[in-house]
């Protein structure tokens, strides 16, 4: 993977501008660690770092190709994972290469087919592309939003990156938020609504969309998005039809030219594809499979098993390494540890996140990379096969908003009371849920039920995954590891989207028809274990920590967050026993303490930012 940045301006000769490319560019070194180019010509400027993990001695960007009297430019972040199927392709048109990484099929593609491209793609990617004789900048993003494209369109003016780092690195983009960002950060947050920025000139390229940019402005289209289809295959077919696109899905994401690991928390969704990785590995002679697993000092003692995590990790990550034979290393965190890492976390963002579920990736992540540069990770399953609670609660189903934020109301409390007359917190997320039901499309004739089903399966595939994909994004190629994930293959999606529910939860069992389709891959007890997220710290010193620090700002009187927030009630639920409950702030995973961790990075970014609020 890498990290991208660049600028149009059809004001100003951009060749004088090569030492803001350069510190635009070098915010991106940590997704970049391997080399650094740029590119520029009087009104495109291109810079990118690389992460090598395909034809490492080649494949240098910004990549340039010429044919006759045009020259393109490319820098791109992402893995094309049918590249070979498109190189032959595009050899039978007599296109012609000097390297085998993906990177120039994508570049010779769009020589080839021209915005079309993005239609043959199957990848991760956000890339853009300088067309010097149309004057015309191409971008794209990955249909489910897997790599990040951030830009701010202004008057006669293009900028545009990976991260929002490398935009407010640029003179004429500042780190400025009004009442939409501060209404993302509050009560929407750590989710965002798609094509939102948070910083008021930012903007994201949504999901599945590409767009053209010149002297005319900016056109943007959108090559995918889901669809609504009759599902007409029965459960056995259906099963087999899922395990048939995994397989493929894994085997297509193994390929690698530099030492590749999977993430393995003993659950479902990270054993299968470690399963079907130590399959293909066997197959093709490649050695063991390396493992990797988190947990904490003292999680063991502190546990308590509740809806939203039913049993431990620990004895099923040695239950399945043993079983697979994998070459296992296991990472475990203390206190200090996760409290010290919110800062480079919330930098990674760019903006607050997940709080100590963020800092604890990016620690993990730092681990791996000692010893792999490329990991495969289970994201995105739960999101598309419905494994989350809240699919199978009424309460949920009904509740008329975001299911993993029902707490709106506590949330909006938190603010000061002129924060919450300026942004209107619940009339804010009110009508980006609405706006998010109005584009769920449905069949017709469909009965109230399977309405609800796919209205659920909507929200969590646009609105909740994204925020789960931005962490896995940031945290890792915070310390340039490459994350992929296999569940979230478009053609996987677009299956799975239409499977019916009643097929979906087959076995009346949460995920049925992927436990279905594992049959034979997984032990019986593994298959059948009940599902647990992401593992968090248990430990009470984390919580004691994070509430310490957060009264200490308080008690100080000088932090900029204290004018956005409601002193009285955030001391007063500091000092309570609620502090300590599972409070349900945001997901299965942020409760009291991280609510706490998560003011602690709201201040973090108010102060390192300089952010203006107006």
């Amino acid at each position: 993977m890498c990290g991208f940045t660049g600028w149009i301006d059809w004001t100003e000769d951009l060749t004088k501008q090569s030492i803001t490319l350069e510190k635009m560019t070098a915010t991106l070194a940590n997704r970049g660690p391997d080399a650094s180019g740029t590119w520029i010509s009087p009104h495109c400027a291109l810079g990118h770092r690389r992460l090598s993990v395909i034809d490492p001695a080649n494949g240098a960007q910004p990549m340039v190709r010429t044919s006759e009297d045009d020259t393109y430019v490319l820098v791109y972040n992402g893995e094309l994972y049918n590249a070979p199927e498109l190189k032959r392709e595009l050899e039978g048109r007599d296109r012609h290469f000097t390297t085998t990484c993906d990177t120039e099929v994508l570049l010779v593609s769009y020589m080839e087919w021209g915005p079309s491209c993005v239609e043959k793609f199957n990848g991760i990617f956000a890339f853009a592309l300088w067309d010097s004789r149309e004057q015309q900048l191409f971008i794209a993003r990955d249909r489910l939003g897997v790599k990040p494209f951030f830009f701010a369109k202004q008057l006669g003016r293009f900028v545009f990156g990976s991260e929002p780092k490398s935009l407010l690195a640029h003179p004429a983009v500042k780190p400025e938020v009004g009442p939409e960002g501060l209404a993302e950060i509050f009560i929407v947050g750590p989710a965002r609504t798609p094509g939102v920025g948070v910083y008021r000139d930012l903007s994201e390229l949504k999901p599945g969309q590409c767009a053209i940019v010149n002297r005319s402005g900016m056109k943007v289209s959108a090559y995918w998005e889901l669809r609504s289809n009759p599902h007409t295959e029965s459960v056995e077919e259906t099963a087999k039809t899922v395990g048939d696109l995994l397989k493929d899905t894994v085997e297509r994401q193994l390929v690698s030219d530099v030492p590749l690991c999977t993430l393995l928390s003993g659950g479902l969704d990270s054993s299968a594809l470690t399963s079907l990785a130590v399959n293909y590995y066997n197959e093709s002679g490649q050695g063991n499979v390396h493992t990797f697993s988190v947990d904490y000092v003292d999680n063991d003692k502190n546990f308590k098993a509740h809806a939203f995590q039913p049993n431990a990790d620990a004895p099923w990550i040695e239950r399945m390494s043993s079983h697979l034979g994998t070459i296992h290393h296991s990472m475990v965190f203390d206190t200090p540890e996760l409290v010290a890492s919110l800062r480079e976390a919330m930098l990674a963002r760019d903006m607050p996140g997940m709080a100590d579920v963020d800092s604890s990736l990016l620690l993990f992540c730092r681990e791996i990379k000692k010893e792999a540069t490329v990991a495969i990770s289970g994201e995105a399953a739960d999101e598309i096969f419905g494994g989350y609670p809240w699919f199978h609660r009424e309460e949920a189903l009904n509740a008329g908003t975001f299911p993993w934020s029902l707490a709106a109301g506590m949330r909006a409390d938190l603010l000061s009371q002129d924060v919450a007359a300026w942004i209107r917190p619940l009339e804010y997320i009110k009508d980006r849920y609405s706006d998010a039901i109005a584009e769920v499309p449905h069949l017709d004739g469909e009965d109230e039920a399977t309405r609800k089903m796919r209205q659920m399966s909507y929200l969590n595939i646009t609105r909740f995954m994204p925020t789960l994909l931005d962490r896995k994004d940031r945290m890792s190629m915070a310390v340039g590891l490459e994350v992929r994930v296999p569940y979230c293959d478009h053609r996987l999606v677009e299956y799975v989207y239409n499977i019916p529910w009643e097929i979906k939860i087959a076995g009346d069992r949460e995920k049925g028809i992927l436990r279905k389709a594992l049959e034979g891959v997984l032990p019986h007890d593994v298959l059948y274990r009940k599902k647990s997220p992401y593992p968090k710290t248990h430990n009470p010193n984390y919580l004691n920590a994070v509430r310490g620090q957060v009264l200490e700002i308080i008690n100080e009187g000088t932090s900029p967050l204290l004018s956005l927030i409601n002193v009285k009630k955030i001391r007063e639920l500091a000092e309570s026993e609620a502090a300590s409950s599972n409070l349900p702030w945001f997901g299965q995973l942020m409760s009291g303490p991280q609510l706490f961790a998560w003011l602690l990075q709201v201040d973090m970014w108010l102060r390192e930012y300089k952010v203006v609020i107006r």
